[in-house]
């Protein structure tokens, strides 16, 4: 079908510039060589009525504050970039953006204590990754570094940690076995950590159950790390990694989808890289990967599938994971096993930041700053200039930026 569809149309395009040089290098690299005019890139974006000015009031008012009305940088949001000369040194400033962040996260933890009966801290660390339960996005390797994160201070009780929320949401497709699995052993995994008396509000893991966009207008808003780590190379764009950007998440990520061009817009010292680069992936499965090597390697890694095997955190059905672990040690196509490490690494720097607040805050100005960008704005002007030859028209009716939401999307945003 996509091969009919190139011969067809006049225009093919990625939908992140990463994607597009995939698409011109290998997949349809002969379409490409044939008709190279075809080709070209259109970065995906995202609408910041819905996940800026609806979702997050409290950021949208201190936006105002800094910026003016919305209606001076709504529609042009590369205004944003006036937020680093405002704020990155002003105290005042950071300290405000933190406390916003921090009143979200409160009205989240609420939501949280209603819905899962679980009591969280706001003050820690709000770890969250919401998005297609699918192997390549590996929800599986965010699971293994929760369990090392719980496996290390059972070893050392008395050892400092920086607290941490995880919260893991999305849904599997119908018949997606394994993905199933790997919402199974989520669950598995987070029962036994939020029933440890010897954890209490040190860690945390919440699988957000019936994900969806009513849910990610209130947990974006409220998290301080964005998980984006799919393997380099299988992800076309992702729109997730933006909105939580523009609402002032730090991102752990690797080199995939609109992830390149986000950390280059905001500086690569405002975002945790880690793991293999498309051209390692590709030359790591060349030369013909082994997983159990670097399962051999890595105690962490061996510690954390180990205590799964063991049937640590299904002590009524000690085999019940025996086949995800399998799976991983045996077939791992993601390559989870030989990120694993460098992933570790990054979340180590992860903490490291987030104990020096005001350094965090900056960064997370940063962020939002540099998310002007992955306005959806941009990208359908982009479109209708070099695909559809569409020329904009003057709107009918003027007005407050507000007024155009429908009420129940404000109010909602101002709700739990």
């Amino acid at each position: 079908m996509a091969r009919l569809a190139i011969v067809g149309s006049h225009a093919v395009n990625g939908v992140a510039a990463i994607h597009t040089e995939i698409l011109k290098a290998s997949l349809f690299r002969s379409f490409y060589e044939l008709w190279p005019e075809k080709f070209q890139n259109k970065t995906n974006g995202i609408t910041p009525r819905r996940w800026l000015i609806g979702c997050n009031p409290r950021l949208t008012d201190f936006l105002c504050e800094k910026l003016g009305p919305i209606e001076q940088w709504i529609r042009s949001l590369d205004s944003l970039q006036t937020l680093k000369s405002i704020g990155l040194n002003d105290q005042s400033v950071v300290t405000k953006l933190a406390a916003v962040k921090l009143d979200n996260k409160r009205r989240f933890a609420q939501l949280i204590k209603r819905d899962y009966k679980i009591e969280v801290n706001p003050e820690a660390m709000f770890d969250v990754q919401v998005k297609r339960i699918h192997e390549y996005k590996r929800q599986m390797l965010n699971c293994l570094h929760v369990i090392t994160m719980y496996l290390r201070i059972k070893k050392s009780p008395n050892e400092p940690v920086v607290p941490r929320v995880v919260m893991i949401g999305g849904k599997a497709a119908p018949g997606y076995w394994m993905a199933k699995q790997v919402i199974s052993l989520i669950c598995s995994v987070a029962s036994v950590i939020n029933n440890d008396p010897a954890i209490g509000n040190k860690l945390k893991l919440i699988y957000l159950e019936n994900y969806n966009v009513t849910l990610a207008e209130k947990v974006i808003p409220a998290t301080d790390l964005s998980e984006q780590i799919s393997l380099a190379g299988t992800e076309a764009s992702g729109t997730g990694n933006m909105k939580f950007m523009i609402n002032g998440a730090l991102t752990v990520g690797t080199l995939d989808g609109a992830n390149v061009e986000m950390r280059e817009e905001m500086g690569a010292e405002n975002f945790f890289l880690f793991g293999m680069t498309v051209p390692q992936v590709e030359a790591l499965r060349k030369a013909g990967y082994n997983p159990k090597s670097f399962y051999d390697k890595s105690p962490d890694l061996k510690v954390a599938l180990d205590a799964v095997l063991r049937g640590v955190f299904s002590p009524s059905k000690p085999d019940k994971f025996k086949p995800v672990v399998e799976n991983i040690l045996c077939h791992d196509f993601y390559m989870l096993c030989a990120d694993f490490d460098d992933y570790i690494k990054a979340q180590k720097k992860v903490n490291e930041a987030y104990l020096d607040k005001p350094r965090w805050s900056r960064m997370a100005l940063c962020n939002i700053a540099a998310s002007g960008k992955f306005s959806s704005d941009r990208t359908i002007r982009e479109y209708c200039k070099d695909i559809w030859n569409a020329h904009p028209c003057e709107p009918s009716v003027t007005g407050n930026v507000r007024a155009e939401l429908p009420s129940r999307t404000i109010n909602e945003g101002k709700a739990i």
